[in-house]
């Protein structure tokens, strides 16, 4: 690796600070970042590994052997650990290669590591130790600590779970220990816009944001939050924590307070302070005092002395977005004193602004869309709760089933369905598929078909089976439990629609809510104690679910209409899922699960699907977010007659953008090409797709007539979906375009494969593609089969120089299909191009179109050229543009042009290196009585060579078009050309 001096300098200057640390020191901040360089290793195994080469105390021979044996997980960790157990040169070594590591591959881990040491210097020992020890307290503050944190500990060590379908138990608890799974969480330092759902647009583009969040976003463990802030270059003491609904904002502040508690982190907080919002909701004017007391009355004598010292104490407020106070965060309306009696918008801005307990820190969480009406610069550190990665979602699982073939069978069936598996990196979705497929083995179907037939494929179906569980549970007659399921779901769309997912008693009164209800405890949580008690749903997808199914159980043709009117309005499209749930109870078979509800309402069935055609209708000017939406609601309909009713006769469906299609957007998309039957065009060009994606793709392909997968991240590993659909016995595909991917000559012989055995293909791009190479000749053999009907192939950009001849040239001889093949931008100049010119030659020769542009062909292959076009008498059109064919034997193809057995009637010459030496040679062209179509752009045709374009012009009364662009001829040159354009010639001189 190079390093220019400054890298050099830097370097020294970092190990020489890390030389004044004595060694328990050291070993100190080596522990303090152990989480971040085992992650930064796992993360970038191959550049950490390059630059442990110059690190001698380890062996890394064996190393690489145990990585292979062990993965990249355990690896990083024992490889941490073993530089920690080698003592204090392994470690300045190790940290002294990261440095180097820096300037080549800055992952932010690494530059937050690197950017603290340096910036607090001693001080940072100084941190850490506080961090373990705290602060010395007054006996008194230490026995009042100590009754503080016994009060935390016995709220924050348990985790609840909702009381699951078919048990008596009210509540299930974990210790937080046992139940707890890390979560990625990501230090973003901005807010991002949402222009969809939340949960849709983050789990849309989930896989992708981990990708980039490895490489670009910095990791935060607990203990980093409060962290030295690189963008800041500041401490933070206001950090802000957001995350969608149900990804564990408040589990993850629970364990945070857990942790406190324990002593494992933060003890330079010698108070915490941990306030909901949504139990704070009942406040009106407040001090800061009086709220600490209403909640923690134990602290009474002691809080003028706990308040005295603000940079001692930790504010955690959780849930901002379920907050409704109305808090303005810029005014200048503050409170200074700890006594004075505020509004508690006001109390809260007070404490962010640093008017209020000046010092302190404030931890808060809220979901994305709140935060889009704040100030960012009012956080110096803003996170974000990324969810579970696909190996957290796992681990759930294993912790859920306590069960190994239980949690692997579970998981295994969710890993194979996209929508569900996808929602999987939300915890809460976790429990509630967990809960559902537990029932679902529970239940035992005689056999396997019969289980599988059981379990939920759409996220509708999902929240059906959670909620029928839940009925059958329940000795509620059915108009009981109807009666409920009525005035909890007007509720619930009265929140979904203005945004609410906090209600109170009122709220539960105007809606007619029986809250003496047995069954209102399985929908519903309390918070808070009498009587100030607040209700909020298990989750919100679970409000959005019962805000849909209303509308089919008291039908209400201005309500439904009032409620789909207001989807279009909603800039955060937060009623999305509402009307994926909506279509979803279009499928009869999903409504049956809940006939103990009575019957569902076919006039709202009807006036929904007659809303979706009118108002979702597929057109040429729709636009892509649009697209996967209808898609999303027809799948999850999973009803093909509605598909073909609301896309009426549309059977072409593009996607031509730079978006990222992620497995549920192609299952829902293949289950809409499925229902087609008959599909015309697919065009997913320059859409960014994964490998799942294309086997999602692939059951449908075969239906389809033209396919383009222009620019797709198509690669030899998934060249298998394309083939597949080749190889179908039913197979329309007319026309492939997979230009501009992955795929090298290993997709050759697959390819090579699909295309002898198909009778329906008739034109293949794959233009843009490493295709040279020893399975070439795979290719060429199966194109030159009898049973290949392709009639035009394009092979420009794909690597193929002059060895690559023999094999095309057994192709333009031996096809009989092949009409167009372009094979310009490769290097065909060489020997064996005089193979490709024989075959041109040949009787059995079909070809009318051949493109040879930018293919370093010089005037020694003008002979061979010549000849071609002498003998062939298929080809119309010839491009030869972008080659130096300019040279003695440029007269031998002029000759052959002019031939009467030459049958070409379009000719590019474009920037072949004319001169006006050449002007006589052009002259000849005028005998070609077949030239329609010329082209001499960009040639040098001054002097002679301008009466020689005139006179050509004036002979050839057949032309009808000749280019002369960029030749060298002045203004009046042109205009005196131009004005030689005839109502039968068009004369292409000026740009327009």
């Amino acid at each position: 690796m190079k390093r220019n001096q400054d890298a050099n300098k830097a370097t020294e200057k970092f190990c020489e600070h890390l030389y004044q640390y004595e060694d328990s020191a050291l070993r100190m901040i080596y522990e303090y970042y152990r989480e971040d360089l085992i992650y930064i290793v796992e993360s970038d195994t191959d550049r950490v590994f390059s630059e442990l080469n110059l690190l001698t105390i380890l062996k890394l021979e064996r190393y690489l052997s145990m990585r292979k044996d062990l993965g990249d997980s355990v690896f990083a960790e024992m490889l941490v650990q073993d530089i920690f157990a080698a003592g204090r040169e392994a470690v300045i070594g190790f940290l002294e290669n990261l440095y180097v590591l820096k300037y080549d591959s800055p992952h932010p881990n690494l530059l937050a590591i690197f950017d603290e040491i340096i910036h607090t210097g001693d001080s940072l020992v100084e941190k850490i130790l506080l961090d373990e020890h705290g602060h010395n307290l007054t006996p008194e503050l230490k026995d009042i600590q100590g009754k503080h944190k016994l009060h935390l500990l016995e709220k924050a060590q348990y985790l609840v779970e909702h009381r699951p379908p078919r048990s008596t138990k009210k509540q299930q608890s974990f210790y937080i220990t046992e139940r707890y799974v890390n979560m990625t969480v990501v230090s973003d330092d901005h807010f991002r816009q949402r222009s969809q759902h939340e949960l849709i647009e983050t789990g849309r583009n989930h896989e992708a944001i981990m990708k980039k969040e490895s490489l670009m976003m910095e990791h935060m463990a607990l203990n980093k939050l409060f962290r030295w802030s690189r963008q800041k270059q500041c401490e933070p003491s206001v950090v802000m924590v957001s995350g969608v609904p149900g990804i564990g904002k408040t589990t993850l502040m629970q364990k945070f307070v857990y942790d406190w508690v324990t002593g494992k982190l933060y003890q330079r907080f010698s108070f915490v302070f941990f306030f909901k919002f949504r139990e704070l909701n009942r406040l009106d004017k407040v001090s800061l005092e009086t709220m600490i007391l209403q909640q923690y009355p134990y602290l009474q004598r002691q809080l003028g002395n706990i308040l005295q010292d603000p940079e001692k104490l930790l504010f955690i407020f959780d849930g901002l977005d379920e907050s409704i106070h109305q808090m303005d965060f810029t005014s200048s309306q503050l409170c200074y004193n700890t006594k004075q009696i505020q509004t508690f918008g006001v109390i809260v801005v007070s404490l962010l602004r640093k008017s209020l307990a000046k010092g302190c820190s404030i931890l808060m969480t809220s979901r994305p869309t709140k935060l889009a009406s704040i100030e960012p610069n009012l956080f110096q550190r803003v996170s974000e709760i990324m969810g579970f990665s696909p190996k957290e979602r796992q681990m759930y699982f294993e912790i859920f089933f306590q069960n190994r073939e239980l949690s692997q069978k579970a998981f295994h069936y969710v890993r194979e369905n996209d929508t569900l598996y996808t929602f999987c990196y939300i915890p809460s979705y976790c429990w509630i598929i967990c809960t559902v497929l537990s029932m679902c083995f529970k239940a035992q179907p005689t056999t396997t078909d019969q289980l599988m037939s059981s379990l939920p494929k759409t996220v509708t179906q999902l929240f059906v089976s959670f909620v029928s569980n839940i009925l059958s549970n329940h000795n509620q007659d059915k108009c009981g439990a109807r009666e409920l399921m009525t005035s909890i779901g007007w509720m619930a769309e009265h929140g979904v629609m203005n945004h609410l997912i906090v209600f109170d008693e009122q709220d539960l009164g105007s809606f007619n809510v029986d809250t003496s209800s047995h069954l209102l405890s399985s929908f519903m949580v309390e918070s808070d104690q009498p009587p100030n008690v607040t209700f909020s749903f298990l989750h919100l997808t679970l409000q959005e679910f019962l805000a849909a199914l209303v509308h089919f159980l008291d039908y209400s043709p201005e309500k439904l209409q009032s409620s789909l009117d207001k989807i279009k309005l909603y800039a955060d499209n937060r009623a999305e899922i509402f009307l994926r749930f909506l279509c979803g109870f279009l499928d009869s078979s999903t409504r049956s699960l809940l006939k103990c509800l009575g019957d569902f309402s076919t006039m709202a069935l009807k006036h929904l699907v007659g809303w979706l055609q009118k108002c979702i209708q597929i057109d040429k000017d729709i636009c892509i977010d649009r697209y996967l939406t209808v898609f999303a609601c027809l799948f999850e309909s999973q009803n093909r007659s509605l598909v073909e009713y609301c896309l009426g006769s549309n059977r072409n469906f593009t996607f031509c953008s730079d978006c990222h299609l992620t497995p549920v957007d192609c299952s829902a998309l293949a289950f809409v090409l499925k229902s087609c039957r008959e599909t015309e065009k697919l065009e997913l060009q320059t859409c960014n797709i994964q490998t799942e994606c294309w086997e999602r793709l692939t059951p449908v392909l075969h239906t389809i007539k033209h396919v383009n997968f222009s620019q797709s991240g198509l690669t030899d590993s998934d060249i298998h979906c394309i083939t597949s659909a080749l190889k179908h016995h039913e197979c329309r595909i007319q026309q492939l375009v997979l230009s501009n991917n992955g795929l090298t000559y290993r997709s050759s012989s697959q390819l090579a494969y699909a295309i002898r055995n198909n009778q329906s293909l008739r034109i293949l791009d794959l233009s843009a593609n490493s295709l040279h190479g020893p399975h070439f000749c795979d290719l060429a053999k199966a194109l030159s089969s009898p049973t290949c009907r392709i009639r035009e192939l394009d092979l420009r950009r794909t690597g193929l120089t002059e060895s690559s001849c023999s094999n095309l040239a057994s192709v333009i001889s031996t096809n009989q299909s092949l009409k167009k093949l372009d094979l310009s931008d490769n290097n065909l100049e060489g020997p064996h191009f005089s193979d490709l010119m024989t075959a041109l030659s040949s009787p059995t020769c079909r070809i009318e179109e051949l493109l040879l542009m930018r293919n370093c062909l010089t005037e020694s292959s003008c002979s061979n050229l010549a000849s071609a076009v002498n003998k062939n008498q298929s080809l119309r059109r010839l491009n030869l543009s972008g080659n130096q064919l300019a040279g003695p034997h440029f007269s031998d193809l002029m000759t052959a042009l002019s031939s009467p057995t030459c049958r070409i009637e379009e000719l590019h010459l474009f920037d072949t290196r004319l001169t006006n030496d050449y002007a006589p040679l052009l002259e000849s062209l005028s005998n070609n009585k077949n030239l329609i179509h010329l082209n001499l752009s960009s040639n040098d045709f001054k002097g002679r060579g301008y009466n020689a374009i005139k006179e050509l012009i004036q002979r050839s009364t057949n032309l009808q078009e000749i280019g002369l662009l960029n030749i060298g001829w002045s203004e009046e040159q042109k205009n005196y050309i131009m004005e030689m354009q005839r109502p039968d010639l068009r004369i292409r001189c000026k740009s327009k």
